[in-house]
């Protein structure tokens, strides 16, 4: 049996029941293949993916915090540590009903390839809690908060790990944190990232995870001699990364026409209306339902469906494995030309291996949502430097570092043979240079 094999089979039996955190040691182990294959004697002999695939640290803790009514609530927090070999832990919390240490560690591990395709200096990590905030009073949101960053801050730091917003994590989550850590430790420091501009926070913050998956697009198409302009895009989703994905495709001048949330999907034939979509769901939080009152030729479905609507880029921008085989079948045969991720692992893996298949340019989301955790990366240099940067420069830096990333994952992917695969690309590039920093660290 071959070392990757051994170590697969190791992560399935040591971690039961959590088959997202399987799916993505997989996903990842199978694609550099060739590399280990390369290099299997001195890999086996350091345990090297066995250090990659357990993380340094797990914390699992209770959140108890008290409703409007006087009600006692449980809930429970998670930060996994992954791997700080080039720098300090970094991704989001996350917080959602579904959140469980499977998801979070499925979540960490996907986050320490992508932070190294960045070229930045920051490691993999993520966290979160089974907590929802849809529903919530604010008030009980601050309390669930303060209670969660009580435990919390006891393992972050501006150079040990600095958490970000996810899924549910939004600007009122991250002050209401912030707000805690600063009282509890005494400092004033980069922490968290995704901060208000009045503490601390980047512009452009907001906007990078959807305009660096259309940045990345953008350089991708191009290479290949296509023109985004005057394309027809479906999009997922309708939290941060959905909206202001459609937001730079319509500036690029392509037609987004679809945008989706837990309940159903809208599909806009004239072009997603990016102002009502925003009053929808930044400021009234309210339901897709409400878009058709905005825009009355509008079509608005229950469920699930936006990708049976014939269009040339398909970017997946909601949550995990959204997007399946009958999905891929579906955009395959509309003619689809690229397949974008714009959250985390939403494609399966048959779906993926099905577009890849037929032709379609398909990027993952380590590579193509990393314009997030790129800009909070900037932020975390803007704190160090006690310095606030205008959004033309935070928009000039992430872009440049979306394309430069496309081309090391184009080039990456060459250099082993697997021309035009990204999935291969991506996984080598970001693994190549964590497992660099490791070796050159020792066995820690």
């Amino acid at each position: 049996m071959s070392y990757i094999d051994e170590v697969i089979e190791q992560v399935v039996s040591q971690n039961p029941n959590e088959p997202e955190f399987h799916q993505a040691v997989k996903e990842v182990l199978e694609s550099i293949r060739v590399v280990v294959d390369q290099n299997e004697a001195q890999f086996r002999r350091d345990a090297l993916l066995e250090r990659l695939c357990n993380p340094e640290r797990q914390i699992k803790f209770r959140v108890p915090w008290i409703d409007d009514k006087g009600q006692v609530h449980v809930n429970t927090g998670y930060r996994v540590q992954f791997n700080s070999a080039i720098g300090p832990y970094k991704g989001g919390l996350r917080l959602h009903p579904s959140v469980n240490l499977g998801i979070i560690k499925f979540l960490g591990f996907e986050q320490i390839f992508k932070n190294s395709l960045t070229g930045l200096p920051i490691g993999g990590g993520k966290g979160g809690s089974d907590f929802d905030p849809k529903g919530k009073s604010d008030r009980e949101v601050m309390a669930f908060c303060q209670s969660f960053m009580s435990e919390l801050c006891k393992y972050i730091g501006a150079n040990t790990d600095v958490p970000a917003g996810d899924i549910g994590t939004g600007a009122r989550e991250i002050g209401y944190m912030y707000g805690q850590y600063k009282k509890l430790r005494g400092l004033f420091e980069g922490v968290l990232t995704g901060k208000g501009i009045s503490y601390g926070g980047s512009l452009a913050r907001t906007e990078a995870t959807g305009y660096g998956l259309l940045y990345l697009t953008e350089e991708m198409l191009k290479c290949h001699g296509v023109d985004i302009k005057g394309k027809t895009v479906t999009v997922s989703g309708a939290g941060n990364v959905a909206i202001y994905a459609i937001e730079k495709a319509e500036q690029m001048g392509a037609r987004p026409v679809t945008c989706s949330d837990s309940t159903g999907w809208v599909y806009d034939p004239d072009g997603i209306d990016v102002a009502a979509l925003k009053e929808i769901k930044e400021v009234k939080r309210e339901r897709l339902t409400e878009y058709k009152k905005y825009r009355p030729k509008s079509e608005y479905h229950e469920g699930r469906g936006v990708w049976t609507v014939k269009s040339d880029i398909a970017l997946p921008c909601a949550t995990q494995n959204e997007l399946d085989i009958e999905d891929a079948k579906m955009l395959v045969a509309n003619g689809v030309l690229a397949v974008c991720e714009g959250a985390n692992m939403p494609t399966t893996a048959e779906a993926t291996k099905y577009l890849q298949d037929n032709g379609v340019y398909f990027v993952p989301g380590k590579a193509a949502n990393a314009g997030g955790v790129a800009t909070s990366a900037l932020e975390m240099s803007q704190d160090s430097e006690r310095l606030s940067w205008t959004f033309e420069r935070v928009d000039n830096e992430l872009k440049g570092i979306m394309v430069r990333l496309y081309h090391n994952i184009d080039e990456a992917a060459k250099k082993y043979g697997f021309e035009g695969n990204y999935v291969v690309g991506a996984n080598i590039a970001g693994f190549e240079k964590v497992v660099d920093a490791m070796n050159a660290q020792g066995i820690v």
